[in-house]
């Protein structure tokens, strides 16, 4: 974890993302000169040691500009189509532009399902890993030609983190267009200062976050802010960076203090743990007295029958599901062992009683602690 940017300069493994504000120019389809400007500044980057996975976006961006089309579709299946057709000149871009530094380029494709997927998701980190060993690239992007509403990564920043977890990297690197986060929007407050540094999980900064004017991206600094907090799960220290000013790569790779550094204040999370607070989508949510709130947060402790108050949702053995204190807050998130109608019944029943109650049992907990992630 590195909390100033002269610390960057001992880190190894960097996450870069680049959107699609940089990476296109609204008639003029992908801009291939910042591809091969970006392909050159990683290539500095290895020969100086470090370890790059590239998560780009662009693919549906560069499909509009080959359709014609000036403005972003809002059915799936046009998106779909875009993507397509976009995603094959993008990769191609970065593959001819790193051979020219002998780059060896690998595509990954991702959805949401593929990391919410146990297997899938250890399958992903492997071969990312394995990517990693041989010296490729790793040119990751979300599968938007197959995606659909449901399995959607949102956009691309929170692709981003969660490569930067599956890979366990030390810095995410996020370019956008902006100089990084300003105490306000620097295009309506020619005042406002640029944030150099603060904790990842700083509440201020919720403020000062705002979403994206863009025609061609879906994220904001607001995505951007919690691709930080994501991405700090792992331990990984986040910088917003212009790439807009062509020496800023370098400038961080040498310690300078350039864009928005946001370090990681919490305690870095297990691999499993990161999965199942970060992959998983929620299916219900079980509410804890009191007594069982104070065990879970202070002690982590499994959840117990005993302790539940509510039960909301509809949800299967094995499924996520969020658990709350009486104030409606987040606690923590786990597999639950009983599905949400064995869960009503049993619920504030001591462990003994589930037998009688259900007339089996298959575990004496409702949640056990080892598939339990208390949110800090």
């Amino acid at each position: 974890m590195a909390n100033t940017h002269q610390q960057l300069v001992d880190t190894k493994r960097w996450v870069i993302k680049i959107g699609s504000a940089l990476l296109t120019r609204i008639g003029d389809g992908l801009d291939r000169d910042r591809v091969i400007w970006l392909s050159g500044e990683i290539a500095k980057l290895r020969q100086q040691g470090k370890e790059v996975v590239l998560v780009t976006s662009g693919s549906v961006a560069a499909g509009m500009q080959e359709l014609g089309w000036d403005k972003r579709p809002h059915a799936l299946h046009l998106l779909q189509s875009a993507a397509s057709i976009g995603q094959m000149g993008l990769i191609q871009a970065y593959a001819a532009a790193c051979k020219q530094h002998d780059i060896l380029t690998a595509q990954v494709l991702l959805t949401h399902a593929d990391l919410s997927d146990r297997s899938r998701y250890l399958n992903a980190r492997s071969t990312l890993n394995s990517l990693l060993e041989l010296g490729a690239l790793p040119v990751v992007n979300e599968n938007d030609t197959i995606a659909t509403e449901e399995i959607r990564f949102g956009d691309n920043d929170t692709l981003a983190a969660m490569t930067a977890n599956l890979v366990e990297a030390d810095v995410l690197v996020i370019l956008t267009d902006q100089d990084g986060l300003f105490e306000a929007d620097p295009r309506h407050d020619t005042e406002a200062k640029l944030i150099s540094t603060s904790a990842a999980n700083n509440t201020d900064l919720d403020l000062m976050a705002g979403e994206s004017k863009g025609e061609l991206g879906r994220g904001g600094m607001a995505t951007k802010l919690l691709a930080a907090r994501r991405a700090a799960r792992s331990g990984a220290t986040t910088v917003i960076l212009s790439g807009q000013a062509t020496g800023n790569l370098q400038k961080l790779v040498e310690g300078e203090t350039v864009g928005t550094l946001l370090w990681a204040d919490n305690e870095p999370m297990t691999a499993r743990q990161q999965w199942l607070v970060g992959h998983l989508k929620p299916k219900g949510i079980i509410t804890l007295d009191d007594g069982a709130a104070s065990v879970v947060k202070r002690q982590g402790k499994s959840i117990l029958s005993v302790g539940v108050n509510q039960i909301q949702g509809q949800f299967t053995r094995g499924e996520l599901v969020i658990c709350h204190n009486m104030a409606g807050q987040e606690i923590a998130r786990g597999l639950v062992n009983y599905n949400a109608d064995e869960a009503q019944k049993i619920m504030g029943q001591a462990s003994s009683d589930i037998e009688a109650v259900l007339g089996y049992v298959d575990e004496p907990e409702l949640i056990h602690r080892d598939n339990l992630v208390v949110i800090q």
